[in-house]
């Protein structure tokens, strides 16, 4: 503890403040090493509208900012869920597919290789309007709560 400078025992108190809305209590994982993580061994979890999601990694980067990923592939015709805002912001980049992308009161189409952000506390939402699954890639910055 002696060697610690201002610099440690800030990014320490960012860290414990990002993670202060963790469930159960749980400390967040610090995501404080380089990994890759293969498409292939992610787990994948099957959605009630027919697509399915694959969970990449949740934790606190060093510096003190909450990271969510995952990847959703989104059937056409479906949502992930309703219109919504969340304190959390977040990036989307489109893989494959045409998604309908609502948001501040306007809405626009976005097809692959496409990204939207959806900035904190914005009321947003998307549909895969194409004939073919979505599939793409969330990264939210933040602490994730929905509101």
């Amino acid at each position: 503890m002696e060697n610690l400078d201002r610099r440690d025992v800030f990014l320490g108190l960012a860290a414990l403040i990002a993670g202060a809305g963790v469930a159960g209590g749980q400390e967040p994982k610090v995501l404080a090493t380089s990994q890759a993580y293969p498409f292939d061994q992610l787990p994948v979890k099957k959605s009630a509208n027919g697509g399915a999601s694959r969970a990449v990694v949740t934790g606190v980067l060093p510096t003190g900012e909450a990271v969510e990923v995952h990847e959703t592939v989104l059937p056409p015709g479906q949502m992930p869920h309703p219109p919504h805002k969340h304190r959390n912001s977040e990036f989307i980049m489109i893989r494959e597919g045409t998604v309908e992308f609502y948001h501040d009161g306007k809405t626009e189409q976005i097809g692959p290789g496409g990204i939207m952000f959806n900035a904190s506390n914005q009321m947003h939402s998307m549909k895969n309007t194409g004939t073919v699954d979505a599939q793409y890639f969330v990264v939210a910055i933040g602490r994730v709560t929905a509101s």
